[in-house]
């Protein structure tokens, strides 16, 4: 009957974790009550700048990555514009050495050709 007793006063007695569970809760109201800083709205307000910026971002970097593809590009053809007006003086330099009047009387002579002064007209040069 002690052991009864005992029980019946144990089991009677309120447990201590109920206790700071109940005085949580209104804690927990008190904060679900306080209006949040930001308000839903803001939140995707705030969410599509952020996806704006973002996108500006991509597409200017889009941009900046054409502007130097084309860059490259222009640099390449420029080069190849310069090695081909090399090889134009070049050849111009040996049309001029190969044109002289000393050559053409040498190839002439080669050839068994004769100065003739009746046939012979002056053509000026470029």
């Amino acid at each position: 009957m002690a052991v009864r007793v005992r029980q019946q006063t144990y089991i009677q007695q309120p447990s201590m974790p109920e206790q700071p569970q109940q005085q949580s809760s209104p804690q927990k109201q008190k904060k679900a009550d306080k209006p949040s800083l930001i308000t839903g709205k803001e939140k995707v307000l705030y969410i599509t700048f952020v996806i704006v910026v973002a996108l500006f971002a991509v597409s200017i970097l889009h941009k900046q990555g054409q502007i130097q593809t084309t860059t490259i590009d222009i640099q390449k053809l420029e080069a190849e514009i310069q090695q081909v007006t090399k090889q134009n003086v070049e050849l111009k330099v040996q049309v001029s050495e190969q044109s002289t009047h000393e050559r053409i009387w040498e190839k002439a002579k080669e050839l068994g050709l004769t100065l003739n002064g009746k046939n012979v007209k002056v053509v000026s040069g470029e």
